[in-house]
């Protein structure tokens, strides 16, 4: 008996996508793999906030975590379905080219977590740089 493939939600993609500080999210996480902490600096937003935007991406199946000691990193998953992913890609294409997306992008660099505010030992491993090209 041959194993149904699920189709992907391509209702759920355009809802992710619908979202500003979703897409502020999926900015980031384009090219490398972002422990949470950054997104709270970077963004100015709650942890709390943040972790459902986050979610509803998981959900929607263009991003996944993984944990580390206490740390979760998340990264973009580019969809198998190949209209899904040309709109994911070209989404991101044209969120690289917005001045606002280039200023989280630009914080980066200089972004860390703040440890004494998440009673964290120490600072959170740095954002690792994962291989999806997005033309």
């Amino acid at each position: 008996m041959a194993k149904k493939t699920k189709q992907f939600a391509i209702d759920l993609l355009f809802r992710a996508l619908a979202d500003p500080t979703r897409l502020r999210l999926l900015n980031l996480i384009a090219d490398r793999e972002i422990c949470v902490c950054y997104f709270v600096e970077i963004l100015g937003i709650s942890q709390p906030k943040i972790s459902r935007h986050l979610a509803y991406l998981r959900r929607a199946g263009i991003a996944a975590a993984r944990r580390q000691g206490r740390w979760i990193h998340y990264r973009l998953v580019v969809p198998r379905d190949a209209v899904a992913s040309s709109i994911l890609k070209e989404t991101l294409k044209h969120l690289r080219e917005r001045p606002d997306m280039r200023r989280d992008f630009a914080k980066l660099g200089t972004a860390c977590c703040k440890p004494g505010e998440f009673e964290l030992p120490q600072k959170a491993p740095p954002p690792s740089l994962v291989s999806i090209a997005v033309s």
